[in-house]
């Protein structure tokens, strides 16, 4: 999978962070000149491709259809009003085993996971209509369309059979509740102080004096407002684990202002009234011990604290970020990067927190991978991923997974080797500027 190119997700993120209810419905279209594509250089497949209900779509079946299909949700797209469609990043060798794919442009951009849902899940049905009736389906997504796979995987359980959500946004609102989180402890670290929402002046006067503040060289040199800082950072991030001081020098100092870029907006989602954020109800710790300190019960008596709107954080149907609720009925095997501080790893907690409370843990696996990227898998990552979906799926064999609610383990320095690919060249490889980037090495295979 295409790692992000840093300056076209800031750019993409501020437009979601900024997005608001005013103004009429955009007009999204779809330029079905670019929805035709080729087959793969000897793997003979027919492709079809048009618009549905308003999205586009792109279905490859191959010659040797095995009678399978397997459904791609893409990620966050920003705001624009053109509507694209991604090849599923698994194309190769799907073909090559004989599943047939499809995947949508969904019919609006945006932050909008329900969207995504019922359009994704209208393709399975158009498939149906225009190959036929598959034997199995699976559903896979990244990012936002993590949250899309999950939202499919619960609403209709009875049309699907395995899901793969990877670098998903499997917690909805707990992810926005992170970007306020990060900005809103940074202001009262810092004693810069500013109140939420920021001005227009956030990040070309507030932040920069936010981060002199917080250490002599920020990210890379803190003082001990900055260490707390960053040790909060990692608590509500994920827990203490591996890869965690890599990823905040890769998303602080690499990726510039981003996690602060999360903060300029005003808390509302597109086509959903009112505040969406919220930290009311969150109890801050700069360290492990439950017990607060001193400083812990200070911070928290001074931070400031937002309350979202209950019309802006609705459960009810199919809404605008329609939550998981944890009520999962089919097989669901999901991966993470350690260092993923846009889409952090305690989305994965949480959502197994929410499957355990609805008593369906035996459909969840979970697996971290070492990187600091965000959706930074490698193609050995993903394929196995896949396979043992599909073994879980066929043939009943239950994959292993890593223990992400279990805080001893997941704080363990070799905590998330087992799914890490390690013979793929990572971006720390490819460029000797960010050796600095290379967390520990696992043991060999």
């Amino acid at each position: 999978m295409k790692k992000f190119v840093l300056a076209a997700v800031a750019a993409a993120v501020l437009a979601l962070a900024q997005s608001s209810m005013a103004g009429p419905p955009p007009a999204y279209f779809v330029d079905e000149a670019k929805l035709p594509f080729a087959a793969l250089p000897g793997l003979p497949a027919r492709q079809l491709w048009g618009v549905h209900n308003g999205a586009g779509y792109r279905i490859e079946v191959p010659a040797n259809w095995n009678g399978k299909l397997v459904l791609w949700a893409h990620g966050y797209r920003g705001t624009g009003l053109e509507l694209t469609v991604d090849d599923h990043p698994l194309r190769p060798l799907l073909i090559g085993q004989g599943y047939a794919w499809a995947a949508s442009s969904y019919s609006r951009n945006a932050y909008d996971p329900s969207t995504g849902a019922k359009d994704t899940h209208a393709l399975a049905k158009l498939f149906n209509g225009l190959v036929g009736n598959p034997g199995r389906t699976y559903i896979t997504g990244a990012s936002m369309g993590g949250h899309v796979t999950g939202i499919v995987a619960e609403q209709w359980p009875a049309s699907y059979d395995g899901a793969m959500p990877v670098c998903g946004v499997l917690a909805d609102y707990e992810l926005f509740d992170f970007f306020l989180d990060f900005n809103v402890a940074a202001q009262t670290l810092s004693g810069v102080n500013k109140t939420y929402p920021y001005g227009s002046d956030y990040l070309t006067v507030t932040v920069p004096a936010t981060k002199a503040a917080l250490g002599p060289a920020f990210p890379f040199a803190l003082n001990a407002a900055g260490q707390d800082f960053k040790s909060l950072v990692q608590l509500r991030s994920g827990g203490l684990r591996p890869v965690f001081d890599q990823g905040w020098l890769y998303w602080n100092g690499v990726a510039g202002d981003f996690l602060f870029g999360l903060g300029v907006g005003d808390g509302t989602l597109t086509r959903q009234p009112g505040v969406a954020v919220q930290n009311s109800d969150v109890t801050y710790q700069f360290d492990s011990i439950p017990a607060l300190s001193p400083a812990e019960s200070l911070f928290n008596n001074s931070v400031q604290r937002v309350t979202a709107d209950p019309q802006a954080r609705r459960t009810n149907g199919l809404a605008n970020v329609t939550p998981t609720t944890g009520d999962l009925r089919i097989p669901m095997l999901t991966l993470h990067t350690l260092g993923d501080l846009f889409v952090p790893f305690h989305m994965e907690q949480e959502y197994a927190r929410r499957v355990s409370a609805k008593g369906g843990s035996k459909y969840l696996v979970q697996r971290a991978t070492r990187d600091v990227g965000h959706c930074a898998f490698t193609p050995t990552e993903l394929a196995t991923t896949f396979v043992d979906l599909v073994k879980w799926v066929e043939g009943g064999v239950k994959p292993a997974g890593d223990p992400v609610l279990d805080a001893a383990e997941v704080a363990k320095p070799t905590f998330g080797c087992t799914f890490t690919d390690k013979t793929t060249p990572r971006l720390w490889d490819q460029v000797p500027a960010l050796a600095f980037l290379k967390p520990p090495t696992c043991p060999a295979n």
